[in-house]
């Protein structure tokens, strides 16, 4: 099968590229630098320089590659969660602008399906600890978090309404894995081992996890798998953060993580950050793992951290 991937080199571009090609499949992928594109090169695909919020170089790079399946992973987030508020500008408007430029060039290109990212820590903190697709989305939040989530809100009905192109929305978890922020030098190792990543209050926020590797592989599932809608991609334990601190450090070597009232970190970080590490949901698999056949190689985040970091 043809398939194009923008944004082929990031953290989840780029192994989602490496399982395409292993399964046979014939890929193409963009990057914003003829370095980074020459990676899709060595990955066994064909790299393409395009920026993604020119819309005449997308409709041509996907006109060229003539697709059956376009993949859509563009994101430019930051290296480190503390430059989220003022470094997701770029991500925001690739979510808006450059969603909106791909899917059209797929419908030119008469492509048949788009596989968009998204993501599974967006639902209103109400309800069930852990809910499925159908739960409502999360509004009024603060910023930074109210301009990404009206991005990503935005994205989503692109992708689901544009009518000629079957639809898919993958709302992947909290990736962990190479290049993500929870691997051996990501930015949340750094500040569990500097013990700067605190249980707030109750800690009973809940985050749902997926290797970078397993989320890959739920994409190359859904090119031919599944209908038109929305899946979470997640591993099938969503934990807790006064469950998932205390284990995380020890996994690492690091010492246990302290504990802080709720108020200090409303102070500090805002409500939205008090409210996520309190009262976050966390996400079902179960309609990702009856309709699009797949299971994650790592049930639990346990299991995958410990091999990551073991």
């Amino acid at each position: 099968m043809r398939v194009f991937v923008a944004g082929a080199t990031g953290v989840l571009g780029r192994p989602i590229v490496r399982a395409l090609v292993a399964a046979g499949h014939e890929v193409t992928g963009t990057s914003r630098t003829a370095t980074r594109a020459a990676t899709v090169d060595a990955d066994g695909g064909h790299g393409v320089v395009c920026d993604a919020l020119d819309r005449d170089a997308v409709l041509a790079a996907v006109s060229a590659a003539s697709p059956e399946v376009v993949v859509h992973e563009l994101t430019a987030l930051p290296d480190a969660f503390a430059k989220l508020r003022k470094g997701s500008e770029l991500t925001n408007r690739l979510r808006r602008e450059g969603t909106r430029h791909l899917v059209d060039a797929a419908v030119a290109a008469g492509a048949r399906r788009v596989i968009a990212e998204s993501i599974a820590f967006l639902y209103e903190p109400t309800g069930p600890a852990v809910v499925d697709e159908e739960a409502p989305t999360w509004s009024g939040a603060g910023e930074p978090f109210g301009s990404m989530l009206g991005a990503l809100s935005e994205l989503e009905s692109t992708v689901l309404g544009t009518s000629g192109i079957e639809g898919v929305v993958l709302r992947y978890g909290a990736l962990y894995g190479p290049g993500t922020w929870y691997s051996r030098d990501g930015d949340m190792t750094k500040q569990v081992r500097r013990r700067m990543m605190p249980v707030v209050g109750s800690g009973a926020g809940m985050t749902s996890f997926v290797h970078v590797d397993d989320a890959a592989r739920a994409t190359v599932r859904a090119l031919d798998h599944g209908a038109p809608g929305i899946y979470n991609i997640v591993d099938d334990e969503p934990v807790t953060y006064r469950d998932q601190l205390p284990e995380y450090a020890r996994i690492i070597g690091a010492k246990p993580p302290r504990h802080v009232p709720r108020w200090v970190v409303r102070m500090v970080g805002g409500a939205v950050a008090a409210t996520s590490v309190t009262e976050q949901r966390g996400a079902s698999n179960a309609k990702a793992k009856r309709e699009l056949g797949w299971t994650p190689r790592y049930p639990s985040w346990r299991d995958g951290f410990a091999a990551e970091f073991g």
